[in-house]
């Protein structure tokens, strides 16, 4: 039976969507139908917070449809993985951050790992994740390649030739054996420059969007054969009775409400 996995770029433009597929279905495993999509009605960049919170309100509602529409599971296709928590809240199917995935599956690549992510603003923000899931001395440092997303999609021979050049530079620098690229579309940049024969990294670099395709088949396999459950009484706690009508009045509230986003 066909697994649905939908790869939701949260950003309000198409312009990551082809890379992603492109250089992600190759790993899908057979059986797995992969969707790559995007969000609309919200802001193209997530770099910064005020966008980003803004995003994770589209979010929100894709995740929700994408189980009504027989998703088995969800990818959040950026490393900050926006909105992932608050969205088990809202649905049943796995909900997979790339940023969390890579962290889980770190361990089987290396002793330790760090984070090289896209720019400097967003280096105390993967700090922080990485203290919030765990992580300890495993996780070495963060640093930054210094692009924006907006700007990599442009230019990606110079990013891919970043990364073969920084990741060496800080795996070294911080004393990690790993490196995991702190940015989607970086990976995917990466990746696609190893597809068109370009010479690899000297360490070995964990993709965050394989790791969350592996993760999310993995726990749609599970949740099907009925391996896999959302605790439900303690933070994902549900709501019910007069909450959960209060938060069906204010979906369908904020739905129609919602105005036209221009940009």
């Amino acid at each position: 039976m066909t697994k649905r996995i939908n790869f939701i770029n949260p950003f309000g433009s198409a312009s990551y969507d082809e890379i992603i597929l492109k250089t992600l279905s190759h790993y899908a495993s057979e059986g797995t139908a992969l969707d790559v999509t995007h969000l609309e009605n919200c802001p193209a960049d997530i770099d910064f917070f005020y966008s980003k919170h803004m995003i994770e309100q589209a979010l929100y509602e894709a995740i929700m449809v994408s189980q009504e529409a027989g998703y088995d599971a969800v990818i959040v296709g950026c490393l900050y993985d926006p909105g992932v928590r608050v969205a088990r809240e809202l649905v049943d199917v796995p909900v997979i951050g790339p940023l969390e995935a890579s962290f889980q599956m770190a361990a089987y690549y290396g002793h330790s790992t760090m984070v090289l992510t896209d720019h400097r603003k967003a280096v105390p923000y993967i700090y922080d994740q990485a203290r919030l899931n765990g992580q300890g001395n495993t996780v070495r440092g963060v640093d930054a390649i210094d692009w924006f997303v907006k700007d990599m999609i442009e230019d990606r021979q110079a990013v891919a030739n970043d990364v073969v050049r920084l990741s060496k530079e800080a795996a070294q620098r911080f004393g990690a054996e790993t490196v995991i690229m702190g940015c989607t579309i970086i990976a995917a940049i990466y990746q696609e420059y190893l597809m068109e024969g370009g010479v690899p990294s000297d360490v070995p670099i964990i993709n965050p969007n394989l790791m969350a395709l592996k993760m999310a088949e993995g726990l749609a396999d599970l949740h099907r054969k009925g391996g896999y459950s959302i605790a439900r009484q303690g933070f994902y706690m549900q709501p019910t009775g007069h909450f959960k009508d209060e938060f069906e009045t204010a979906r369908r509230t904020w739905n129609a409400s919602k105005p036209p986003f221009r940009r």
